[in-house]
């Protein structure tokens, strides 16, 4: 597993080994053992969570679901290719506001681990394009938030106007959102 660390502290990039042939290949998208030997430390995933977008250029986000019921996300594109981003809304944290995007595709193989306190979003590259991702914890409805996708400064890198759900339409901008997280410093 290649791990790589990204411009926000807790955000990595995961690639997952492939070993193919002429079948097609083989990969182990998950697994706890080699990730800690490596010096990952991930929460326990309880929900698994699988999404189609049909459209390119369908913006999914910037979602978060606050505590008690914050969930931290490890994501990866199951099929097709999405612009996936993670932000910083940690109040206190010296990288609030600031995000990154990674591209994930069924091509690279590539997954964004996105822990607890971070916005979470995407835009499909490619029409029928699927998202997986795990959550450390599970839906919660009165937990759940958004924020407008277009109030960060994040290059979504589009063409024509996206595609977007009412909610994510409606979202509070970042500047008037109160966040929920806390940043804490490490020990």
């Amino acid at each position: 597993m290649q791990i790589e660390t990204t411009r926000l502290p807790g955000v990595l990039v995961l690639t997952p080994k492939r070993f193919g042939d002429a079948r097609g290949f083989f990969s182990e998208s998950w697994n706890r053992r080699t990730l800690e030997q490596a010096g990952v430390h991930l929460p326990e995933f309880v929900q698994d969570n699988h999404s189609l977008s049909a459209r390119a250029g369908t913006i999914r986000g910037l979602h978060f679901q606050a505590p008690p019921h914050a969930q931290g996300k490890l994501v990866r594109c199951g099929r097709g290719r999405l612009l996936d981003v993670a932000v910083d809304v940690r109040a206190g944290s010296p990288t609030y506001g600031q995000w990154v995007a990674e591209e994930l595709s069924f091509a690279n193989g590539r997954q964004l681990w996105i822990p607890a306190g971070f916005l979470h979003g995407f835009v499909t590259r490619e029409d029928d394009t699927e998202i997986v991702y795990k959550c450390t914890d599970h839906y919660a409805p009165d937990c759940d938030g958004a924020v407008r996708w277009d109030s960060v400064g994040i290059d979504w890198g589009l063409t024509a106007p996206p595609v977007l759900s009412e909610k994510d339409a409606a979202a509070v901008p970042l500047a008037a959102f109160r966040s929920p997280f806390a940043w804490e410093t490490e020990a």
